[in-house]
């Protein structure tokens, strides 16, 4: 068959730095491509260049056979080729037809054909099974909903290329997939999907091909009957992770968390009640929208608690207070990072520190030096990839962020560390070093709660998995209860009540 789309020799430098040498890809009609690798392989550039987001400093595009030259978004589109990022581009104060044919509207008279627009927009929604209006305003859409209003937006371009970037980062298991089965039926009508993800078991369901970079440039490929877990970290890393999932600490201490009954603003009818000893880790399940998020605020302090108690170490923690969870060793590493973990145009020795500038004080002033030389050991003791302390954390990988975001907490000596969705858009070599400073801190006698939407990573780094639904606790997993099913049957068990500590 012949390619729709070629990549050839492509290559990509920004002044010194070679984000991508050399590298071939091809893609036909009815086609699924996995494109895996490390943050920082050059999966993001390489796309770009074929969004028109970029233009590469040697090698040539070729669609149908024939060189292009894609200068930007326009153009992309107008070669039939469809970006749906990560960060999606939708404006909520307009409703689904006007996003999806934003700055192509249908006009009559000079005007907007709002009725048109409306006609035009239903099919596409329907080709999607979305059962929504054209006259639905897209705030009151959930992220998933969003996501199929974007590949919507698409299609009615005459997309014959669709590249999916992370496109089930912020999605519940049920979206995913809705998600994923729309893929199978978009190769079926003959478009051709690049799907970049680090959910390999996505990969694993959807991909005709997989092609990996490391190191900006490719990494090997496998065919169909080739595409496992393990072969696809082999490609990404350079090596073989024999063990994804670091050992556990076996030792579990008295308790230092104990919940007791606790609710939430947004579900103050629900509860909570569960303890996490030394050197446990708790998983914490439950779907999008079950109040995982809000629990873990209630226990440090931003959100505010109706009613329950917390308990840290024996002592009533004061509920709704910050200072006091901090002052008790209680901290909180957010699901967003970018939005609350970290100053993104802050550097990455400010934001180590952030938490602690009384260590680098002087009366009034920090020095500068000691804390550029402390953070600097921290940088190498959390292996955080940037060129000094002074990099903007904003220009790192959300690997590397995530680790900044870790070592602002855990130099401070943790008693109770809450990671909400630890892993989320960061790669499989990543995962693994922010899966092994969790076990070390664990081992260290620190009571972990880990919230997480990600299945394997649930079963692998949890000592114990307690489940959510609606604000409910609805049940906690032993080792030998642990399986997908025994999760889910919970997280669908509305109308529970608290489950007591342990």
């Amino acid at each position: 068959m012949s390619h729709l789309l070629e990549l050839q020799k492509i290559s990509k430098s920004f002044g010194p730095v070679q984000a991508l040498h050399e590298v071939d890809f091809s893609l036909q009609a009815g086609e699924v491509v996995g494109l895996i690798g490390e943050n920082g392989a050059g999966k993001s550039t390489l796309m770009n260049l074929l969004g028109g987001m970029l233009q590469p400093t040697a090698g040539q595009i070729k669609i149908d056979g024939s060189a292009v030259n894609i200068t930007d978004a326009i153009s992309a589109a107008q070669r039939g080729i469809s970006f749906v990022h990560q960060e999606l581009n939708l404006l909520d104060n307009l409703n689904v037809a006007g996003n999806i044919f934003l700055g192509r509207e249908p006009r009559k008279w000079g005007c907007i054909d709002e009725t048109r627009m409306a006609d035009q927009t239903r099919p596409l929604l329907d080709k999607l099974g979305l059962d929504i209006a054209p006259e639905h305003h897209l705030a009151e859409l959930t992220n998933g909903q969003k996501q199929l209003v974007e590949i919507a937006k698409a299609l009615s371009m005459d997309a014959r290329i669709l590249i999916l970037d992370e496109p089930t980062s912020s999605l519940t298991i049920k979206e995913t997939d809705t998600l994923l089965t729309l893929v199978e039926t978009l190769r079926e009508h003959g478009m051709a999907v690049i799907f970049i993800t680090h959910r390999l078991a996505e990969i694993e369901r959807v991909a005709d091909r997989v092609v990996a970079l490391r190191d900006g440039e490719l990494a090997g490929h496998l065919s169909r009957e080739e595409i496992s877990h393990d072969r696809m970290i082999s490609l990404m890393i350079g090596r073989d992770l024999s063990e994804v999932y670091p050992p556990l600490p076996d030792a579990i201490g008295e308790v230092i968390l104990s919940v007791d009954h606790l609710t939430t603003a947004r579900w103050p009818r629900g509860g909570a009640s569960f303890s996490v000893q030394a050197g446990e880790i708790l998983g914490l399940a439950g779907l999008v929208g079950s109040g995982r998020s809000e629990l873990a605020q209630a226990i440090f302090g931003v959100d505010e608690s109706p009613s329950g108690s917390i308990n840290v170490e024996g002592t009533l923690l004061e509920r709704g207070s910050v200072d006091a969870a901090i002052a008790r060793g209680v901290f909180l590493a957010p699901e967003d990072r970018k939005a609350s973990g970290l100053v993104l145009e802050m550097s990455v020795r400010e934001n180590m520190t952030l938490n602690s500038l009384n260590r680098f004080s002087r009366r009034t002033r920090i020095d500068v030096t000691r804390e550029r030389e402390q953070t600097e050991q921290w940088r190498q003791e959390y292996g955080v990839k940037a060129p000094d302390v002074e990099q903007p954390v904003g220009d790192l990988s959300g690997g590397n962020q995530q680790k900044v975001v870790l070592a602002k907490w855990m130099t401070l000596g943790p008693k109770v560390m809450i990671f909400d969705e630890p892993t989320r858009g960061i790669d499989m070599g990543a995962r693994h070093e922010i899966y092994q400073a969790m076990a070390d801190l664990a081992r260290s006698g620190c009571a972990v709660l880990m919230i997480s939407s990600d299945m394997e990573e649930l079963l692998g780094m949890s000592h114990r998995i307690a489940v959510m639904c609606e604000g409910h606790l609805t049940g906690i997993l032993e080792p030998d209860q642990f399986s997908e099913a025994s999760i889910m049957k919970l997280a669908v068990q509305t109308g529970g009540t608290a489950a007591p500590p342990k």
